[in-house]
């Protein structure tokens, strides 16, 4: 069953906010890019006549079709966040779910990067670069490019304050 972002999450009492609803449409097309030379791979077998019909073409179409409408939406509403005075909680993962809480303390730079479908669709990905070792970046894809900058900006002035 999936489990919405909004929904409460078990250990903490505060709902996450939901990524922005762009951020569907930039994967769903991200995955018909990654999925178009599959397709064109089963025509041309399609072609060669060395099975009988659709024994390529109707698997790789119908596979294709999950993975283009139902995985974009489901990896949608397994993600969220939630920003407090002092820290960035992110959630994610469908197979594996990991929370992770970044300290505001322990940030150390801040990055929005935005690829060519991000940008087309106005999305930005958040990137917390933090002290140590393990989880020493923390990325938050699928936010508005206004809303990412906002954020980059509210982290990095609390980060200013912490430091005087």
């Amino acid at each position: 069953m999936d489990s919405a972002v909004g929904d409460r999450v078990e250990g903490e009492g505060d709902q996450l906010t939901p990524l922005h609803p762009n951020y569907v449409k930039a994967v769903r097309l991200g995955t018909l890019l990654v999925a178009l030379p599959l397709v064109v791979a089963a025509l041309v077998l399609e072609f060669a006549d060395l099975l009988p019909r659709g024994a390529f073409l109707v698997p790789v179409l119908l596979v294709a079709l999950y993975l283009i409408v139902r995985v974009p939406l489901r990896r949608y509403h397994a993600r969220g966040y939630q920003m407090g005075d002092d820290r960035l909680r992110v959630v994610r993962g469908l197979l594996f779910r990991s929370d992770t809480v970044v300290p505001f303390g322990r940030v150390q730079h801040i990055d929005v990067h935005q690829g060519p479908l991000e940008r087309a669709y106005g999305l930005g990905t958040l990137v917390l670069h933090t002290a140590g070792n393990h989880n020493a970046s923390v990325s938050l894809p699928g936010l508005g490019h206004g809303d990412a900058m906002a954020m980059r900006e509210e982290i990095r002035a609390h980060v200013k304050r912490e430091t005087l």
